[in-house]
């Protein structure tokens, strides 16, 4: 009796010690794909937040001439937008839209960083047919930019269109020193400091324009001011004088503190 007692016992124990085993292999077996589980909600996870952002992505929006052309005709409004032509330096030069700088569809990536403080604000990109000009807009929508219009082109809208260029603070100072700068801020502000080559008008007297200007028309003209509004009319009047190398700053004093000794010879 004592016999079966002890091999009843043996027994016993043998099969507690088979289901903790057997306990112990199902857990590890739960854990793997518990694991499994939560590394494929993980990925789906960061799937819907990569689905998320693209769906977030700006798009480009259009915007009418008639819509551009207020923006441009308005000297507060127009410092709200950046205009950009895509179309080639030739075509721009013949004729583009008020306050537009150039910067041509096929070079246009390779200079984004020249626009890189307009990232978050209003870019609005025009051609002559509104073709090119998207193409642009998506590079710049790919490319972080997130208020993008496309504007109507030149060839559909009848744009009032200016042969004067139009340039950024940047070039500016780079070309300062080789050109004739018309400043045309009051003649308190230019006292205060001015590029060495430059020489002060009033936008609103033509005269005081007329009295400054060299007789070789091709010379490299740059007007600025505070605003670039001022700056604007006194080279649309320069251009019309048959000069043919005129540029506008359209970054006044009131939007760059300008290192004048850049202009220096």
């Amino acid at each position: 009796m004592k016999k079966k007692s002890l091999a009843l016992a043996a027994f016993l124990a043998m099969g507690l010690s088979l289901t903790a085993c057997g306990n112990g292999g199902s857990t590890k077996t739960e854990t793997k794909q518990e694991t499994s589980a939560a590394s494929e909600g993980s990925e789906k996870a960061e799937e819907k937040k990569d689905e998320k952002t693209d769906s977030a992505k700006a798009e480009v929006k259009e915007i009418k001439g008639d819509a551009i052309k207020k923006i441009v005709e308005d000297k507060k409004e127009k410092e709200n937008y950046l205009i950009i032509d895509v179309r080639s330096a030739e075509e721009y030069a013949k004729g583009h839209i008020n306050f537009a700088i150039n910067m041509p569809l096929d070079t246009i990536k390779d200079h984004l960083s020249e626009i890189e403080d307009w990232k978050d604000k209003n870019v609005i990109l025009y051609c002559n047919s509104g073709k090119m000009s998207g193409e642009a807009a998506d590079i710049l929508v790919s490319n972080g930019f997130t208020k993008v219009f496309n504007g109507e082109g030149v060839k559909k809208f009848s744009y009032d269109l200016k042969t004067f260029g139009n340039i950024r603070a940047k070039e500016l100072m780079e070309k300062a020193k080789d050109a004739l700068v018309v400043d045309a801020r009051e003649a308190k502000d230019f006292e205060a400091g001015h590029f060495a080559t430059a020489v002060n008008v009033n936008s609103e007297d033509p005269a005081t324009i007329d009295a400054i200007l060299p007789d070789d028309k091709n010379t490299l003209i740059i007007t600025h001011c505070y605003s670039g509004n001022r700056s604007a009319v006194a080279a649309e009047y320069i251009a019309s004088k048959g000069y043919t190398n005129v540029w506008n700053c359209l970054d006044g004093t009131k939007e760059v503190e300008y290192d004048f000794s850049k202009g220096d010879k």
